[in-house]
C-alpha cells in the first residue's frame, strides 16, 4: 500500500482517528534551546518563540471520570507482508529520533542526520553523515514524492579562539539513494515542528528571516513565494488539509487578541480567518484529514483552561477543561485530547463534546519528572485495531483500548538504561500493526500479540 492508501484505509475503519504528532513534555524549551555552549546563544534563544505553540501541554491537566463508548472488540494484530521481529543498536543513527514512511523508518543521530532503516528487518540502506557535530534534537520530518526533508548543521565559520558559529540547514535527501538534493540555511536553529512543514505543492520553511516562512519548490529549494509579519508579532504555523495557517499574537506578556489567517498554497495571500480574545496558542490540529485548528488560552484564576477548534470554513467550537494534574505530554488525536499525568493517569478527552471519555492507568512505569530524564513517548494509535500504545524509557510497553480505556496488552522489551539530563524523548511508532520502540539508539520491532 502507498501512504495515501494506508492514510485512507484508517480514515474509513475508524473516521474519529487521524493522528496528528503533538508532544508537550515540560522541559521541552529547555530541550529546544538547548545546545553545546559554543554555540551562541542568539542563534537558538529564537526558538522559543517556535515553541510557544506547545507552552499549553506543558502544564495542561485534567479532572478523572466520565462516560465511556461502548467497548467493541479489539482486532489482533496482523503481521506486515515480510516482517520478522528485530532490534538493532546503532549509536550515532537514530538517537534523535525516526519517523515510519512505507515499509521504511528514517531517522537520525549524533553521526548522521538522516539515516534510512529498512522496517522489516532493520537493516541499514543509507545514511548522511552530520556536518561538525550532531548534538541537536532533530530527526528528518517528511517523506513525500520520493523526498525525505530534515536538518543538518550549517557550514560552521571559525571564531577566534577555535570556536566557530553554528547554524542550521533545511535539506532535501533522495529516498533511495540517500543523495543531497538541495540545502537551505534557516536564520536560526530552531529544528521544531514549527520550522519546516510540508503544505500543497512546496516546503514551508522558516526562512530567510525569523519572520518570515517562505514555500519552497520540494525538488530544487528554490522559493516560490514568501510571507512576512511585523515586527513584534509572534506566529505560531499549522496546516490543514495542506493549507497554511497562521496563529499570530502580540510579542508580550498579555497579548489581547489572537489573529488567524489562511495562506494560499499556491500564492501565499493571506486572508484573516478569525480574532480571538486573548493570547491563544496552538495545541494542535484534530479531525478526520485534520482539518480543525485546536488552539488553547491560559489557565484563569479558577484553574480551567479553554480550547477552541476551528474548522477549514471558520467554524467553532470551545469547551473548557478543569486542570488538576501537570501532564508528562497531551496529544490531539481525532476529535480528542489522549493525556498522561506524571500520576501514570491516561485519560481521552472529546473536542467535540468536552466531555470525558475515560480514565485509566497508562499501564507503563512513569519516569520522574524532577530527575530531568527523558519523558514518556507520545502514544501510537492503531486505528484498525481500535488501540492506543505507550511506552516509558525504562521499556515498558501497554495497549488500551482507545473506545474504552481498558488495558488489553502489556509487554516489557530491554531498550537499555535512562541516561539524566540527555533530553531525547523515547518513541513508539506504528509499522502497519507492528510497534517500533525506540530509545536511544536502541530498536526494538514488535507485533503485540492482543487476543491470540
Amino acid at each position: 500500500m502507498t501512504t495515501e492508501q494506508v492514510e485512507e484505509k484508517v480514515r474509513e475503519t475508524l473516521r474519529a482517528v487521524d493522528l496528528d504528532r503533538v508532544r508537550a513534555p515540560g522541559d521541552l524549551v529547555e530541550k529546544v534551546v538547548r545546545r553545546r555552549s559554543r554555540r551562541r546563544f542568539s542563534q537558538a534563544a529564537g526558538a522559543a518563540v517556535a515553541v510557544a505553540a506547545i507552552t499549553v501541554g506543558a502544564v495542561f491537566g485534567f479532572g478523572g471520570g466520565g462516560a465511556a463508548e461502548q467497548d467493541r472488540p479489539v482486532r489482533p494484530a496482523v503481521s506486515p507482508e515480510g516482517w520478522k521481529p528485530w532490534q538493532s543498536d546503532t549509536p550515532g543513527a537514530s538517537e534523535r529520533g525516526c519517523l515510519v514512511d512505507g515499509s521504511a523508518l528514517y531517522c537520525g543521530g549524533s553521526k548522521y542526520d538522516a539515516a534510512k532503516i529498512d522496517a522489516n528487518t532493520g537493516e541499514r540502506l543509507w545514511t548522511v553523515k552530520v556536518n561538525r557535530e550532531g548534538d541537536n534534537i532533530d530527526h528528518p520530518f517528511a517523506v513525500r514524492d520520493g523526498v525525505v526533508y530534515a536538518y543538518r548543521n550549517h557550514t560552521a565559520k571559525n571564531e577566534p579562539g577555535g570556536d566557530y558559529a553554528g547554524g542550521t540547514d533545511l535539506m532535501a535527501v533522495d529516498a533511495d539513494t540517500g543523495d543531497v538534493l538541495w540545502k537551505v540555511q534557516m536564520p536560526q536553529d530552531d529544528r521544531t515542528d514549527q520550522a519546516a512543514m510540508l503544505i500543497d505543492g512546496a516546503v514551508l520553511a522558516n526562512t530567510p528571516s525569523l519572520r518570515t516562512m517562505s514555500a519552497l519548490d520540494p525538488l530544487t529549494g528554490k522559493e516560490k513565494w514568501h510571507h512576512t509579519w511585523d515586527k513584534g508579532i509572534a506566529c505560531q504555523r499549522a496546516v490543514l488539509g495542506g493549507v497554511p495557517y497562521l496563529v499570530c499574537v502580540r510579542d508580550s506578556e498579555n497579548p489581547d487578541h489572537t489573529d488567524v489567517f489562511r495562506l494560499d498554497p499556491a500564492t501565499g495571500n493571506a486572508t484573516k480567518v478569525m480574532t480571538l480574545p486573548g493570547g491563544q496558542q496552538l495545541f494542535g490540529t484534530s479531525g478526520p484529514s485534520r482539518t480543525r485548528l485546536v488552539l488553547g488560552g491560559r489557565r484563569d484564576a479558577a484553574g480551567d483552561v479553554r480550547l477552541t477548534s476551528i474548522g477549514v470554513s471558520g467554524e467553532r467550537t470551545s469547551h473548557t477543561y478543569r486542570i488538576k494534574e501537570q501532564l508528562a505530554n497531551a496529544d490531539v488525536v481525532g476529535d480528542r485530547v489522549i493525556a498522561v499525568s506524571w500520576k501514570g493517569k491516561a485519560s481521552a478527552y472529546s473536542l467535540t463534546t468536552g466531555k470525558t471519555l475515560w480514565t485509566a492507568p497508562v499501564g507503563v512505569t512513569m519516569p520522574d519528572k524532577d530527575m530531568m530524564l527523558s519523558g514518556i513517548a507520545s502514544p501510537a494509535v492503531s486505528a484498525g485495531q481500535g488501540v492506543v500504545y505507550f511506552f516509558s524509557p525504562t521499556g515498558d510497553l501497554s495497549g488500551l483500548d482507545l473506545r474504552t480505556g481498558r488495558q488489553v496488552w502489556r509487554d516489557h522489551v530491554d531498550i537499555g538504561k535512562e541516561v539524566p539530563g540527555r533530553g531525547i524523548t523515547p518513541q513508539v511508532l506504528l509499522y502497519e500493526d507492528a510497534l517500533v520502540a525506540r530509545n536511544g539508539s536502541k530498536i526494538v520491532s514488535l507485533l503485540p500479540r492482543i487476543g491470540n
